[in-house]
């Protein structure tokens, strides 16, 4: 069995996220005040660690410590500076002409599962992710500024041959959507 510090570190960990206080004390079966001790003895237990704890009025999470930032830079730049590969750039032209897409329709232009690519480009800061308005239960993607400085260009329509291609781009992906639908 865990000790209540150890269950925190677990949730905090696989959230990767901040977590809201009372969620947390509800997950763990404890009070708010319990919460407040079990925070205290896991902030005790991570002092000179990798990892320390962040905590804002209703929200905590682990993040690396201030004195990792150093290695942990180090680590994001390496990983920056290799090459974005080919399925991520047909991902991130996909997302360009499409003027933001769904993973389906990414899936659909490239014949494969882009999960991994879109994870790149998400990281990357080159694509961000948004409720689709069509269907809440989809993330629409669409280009960053840094994507656009990335590639050169003030706004998507100065892509080349972008006046061309978004438009086809669309029909394409409407009629996949109206036969996918008439299907079901």
């Amino acid at each position: 069995m865990l000790t209540p510090p150890a269950a925190l570190e677990a949730l905090l960990f696989a959230a990767g996220e901040p977590l809201e206080k009372k969620q947390v004390a509800a997950l763990l079966g404890i009070t708010g005040d319990q919460l407040a001790v079990t925070l205290e003895a896991l902030k005790t237990q991570l002092d000179g660690h990798g990892v320390s704890i962040i905590e804002t009025e209703g929200e905590i999470e682990m993040r690396t410590s201030a004195e990792a930032a150093d290695i942990v830079k180090k680590l994001r730049e390496s990983e920056f500076a290799r090459d974005l590969g080919k399925g991520s750039l047909e991902t991130l032209a996909v997302v360009a002409y499409q003027g933001g897409a769904t993973r389906g329709e990414v899936d659909w232009v490239r014949g494969v599962n882009s999960t991994a690519s879109l994870r790149t480009l998400l990281m990357r800061g080159l694509i961000e992710g948004r409720e689709d308005e069509k269907d809440k239960r989809r993330i629409r993607y669409s280009l960053t500024t840094e994507a656009l400085a990335h590639l050169g260009v003030t706004h998507a329509d100065e892509l080349p041959r972008a006046s061309e291609l978004r438009p086809a781009a669309h029909a394409i992906i409407e009629e996949e959507t109206r036969v996918a639908e008439s299907a079901e």
